[in-house]
């Protein structure tokens, strides 16, 4: 029992310590503008995979795009991000993160971007000011390296559209998670 106590615990700390993912740069322009990068290399990502949500995006109330590294060993997974939010009306950035934490089985990482577009300003006002909490996730993704193919999936959401990009990253998981988003204070 001693044995299986030790092995969870080491399991949970390396999925703790593992599955950061931190804007980089050291000063909050520098950050702001790492943020804005990703957001818009995610969406020409998109915009390759599937070209008609550029339409999607444009016609908008607002979008937000966040990336995002999870980590899934045996039994724990984990995982942290962050994006931000752009209102297509005024055109203000909101610079957010995010936090993942889920039981299943599995193991290994996924590095992915989720790119969500708002179709409903009061939807989108809320995951702003309030937040986003939701789970229940069972997927799987394979790539490493050049090998595998990005892969796009999409879900929707009452005023919303939700698509998820993997970009790199080797997994096999089952997992029912659930996932926080919100403002970053540090950055806005």
């Amino acid at each position: 029992m001693l044995r299986i106590t030790l092995l969870t615990l080491a399991c949970a700390g390396m999925l703790v310590t593992s599955g950061c993912k931190t804007v980089e740069g050291s000063t909050k322009p520098e950050k702001q503008t790492n943020v804005r990068n990703m957001r818009d290399e995610a969406l020409a990502e998109l915009y390759k995979a599937k070209p008609a949500t550029k339409d999607e995006v444009a016609k908008s109330v607002g979008y937000a795009v966040f990336t995002n590294i999870g980590i899934n060993l045996f039994v724990l997974a984990s995982g942290n991000g962050y994006g931000c939010m752009t209102d297509n009306k005024t055109k203000k950035v909101t610079y957010m993160k995010m936090r993942e934490v889920g039981v299943g089985i599995g193991m290994g990482a996924k590095d992915f971007h989720a790119i969500f577009i708002f179709t409903d300003a009061a939807v989108m006002k809320k995951f702003v000011d309030s937040g986003w909490d939701f789970g229940g996730e069972a997927d799987a993704a394979a790539k490493s390296g050049d090998s595998g193919d990005a892969a796009a999936a999409a879900a929707s959401v009452d005023g919303m559209k939700i698509y998820q990009l993997t970009d790199a990253g080797l997994a096999l998981q089952a997992t029912v998670s659930g996932t926080k988003y919100w403002k970053d204070d540090e950055l806005n």
